[in-house]
């Protein structure tokens, strides 16, 4: 059974086991720095649909494949599904789902969705509930310029502080212990909301919770930044990661090299024109999937904190002049399946 300390934090007492994963992106992602790393990705925007959000429900149905192909798993054995994405009412996701077959859970995390949907996997997992769960979650460029800002065709400018949301999707299969990665523990979080109101700086609004859920994990568990090989956010990108470095420099903790944002390490910001960086939840989903554990299985990597952080607005909100909550949910993944006894 999992166990619950600290405020906030649930360790797990079994080790469940990532059994498989799968990532799929765009064009644009396929360039990138990751590229070699996904298992899927395609030269078409609209992945052969009439539609953007038809084309992320494609982009979320490629990642699954990928998961089961990975994990020599059955799609009929996955017990329940936690997905989401960032448009109104789950779209992206329910619609994937819709003639699947499984027992679906709909969960709104924006960008933290991945943490948050592996969190619920690996929890439902830890308490022997059902034979594999499953979490999966996308975001489409496209489907959400339209739905957050404006139409890609309307032109508008974006600032420095702007982030790409990336097309992109990651999924992960969570099975009872087995094999690295293992789910060691999760952190959910709070919501922080420091009035800012820039919807367009995505990276200042996030950082704060980013600080508060890694902080909150490090005390409940009596870890540190040095017990990680990778503390990883998504998506802070370059604006919100030297924020985060910079609230815990206040504490006298100096993250080092062993910090990463997957908005950062997606795309080129060099040669690729995204500003600040990549954001959406398939940004974090896909870097974590295609990138990190391949390492986490293979041994190269043994302590990975994966924080996914979101902002919970909507354009109507942001248009009544409300600030900008958000929130960052902490999984600690590891190649190390020693049963914790609880």
């Amino acid at each position: 059974m999992s166990v619950h300390i600290g405020n906030g934090t649930i360790e797990m007492t079994s080790m469940p086991s990532i059994v498989g994963f799968g990532s799929a992106v765009g064009r644009m992602e396929g360039e990138g720095p990751l590229g070699s790393c996904f298992d899927y990705v395609s030269d078409d925007s609209g992945f052969g649909e009439s539609s953007w959000e038809k084309a992320e429900s494609r982009l979320q149905q490629h990642a699954l494949e990928q998961a089961l192909l990975r994990g020599s798993i059955a799609e009929s054995d996955i017990s329940f599904m936690f997905a989401g994405d960032l448009l109104n009412q789950c779209t992206g996701s329910a619609y994937s789902m819709r003639n699947n077959g499984l027992r679906f859970v709909g969960l709104y995390g924006a960008c933290s969705t991945m943490a948050e949907s592996l969190s619920m996997a690996s929890v439902f997992m830890d308490n022997g509930i059902g034979k594999y769960c499953g979490a999966l979650t996308s975001s489409h460029f496209c489907s959400a310029e339209r739905q957050f800002r404006f139409p890609e065709t309307y032109g508008g400018q974006r600032p420095p502080s702007a982030q790409w949301t990336a097309t992109a999707s990651g999924c992960a299969i969570v099975g009872a212990h087995g094999q690295p990665p293992y789910v060691r523990a999760v952190t959910v979080g709070t919501i922080i909301d420091m009035g800012i109101k820039d919807a367009n700086n995505m990276g200042a609004a996030m950082a704060p919770a980013a600080y508060d859920t890694i902080k909150t994990h490090f005390a409940n568990t009596g870890t540190a930044p040095e017990s990680y090989d990778l503390i990883l956010t998504g998506d802070l990108g370059y604006v919100g990661g030297e924020l985060l470095r910079d609230l815990f420099l206040q504490d006298g903790i100096d993250l080092g090299e062993r910090y990463n944002d997957c908005g950062m390490m997606i795309f080129d910001r060099e040669k690729q024109d995204v500003h600040a960086g990549g954001s959406g939840c398939g940004c974090s989903a896909s870097v974590l999937c295609g990138h990190i554990l391949p390492r986490i299985q293979s041994g190269e990597a043994h302590n990975v904190l994966f924080t996914a952080t979101g902002a919970l607005m909507s354009p109507t909100v942001i248009q009544q002049g409300e600030s900008i909550p958000a929130i960052a949910h902490a999984v600690h993944i590891s190649d190390n399946g020693n049963i914790t006894e609880g």
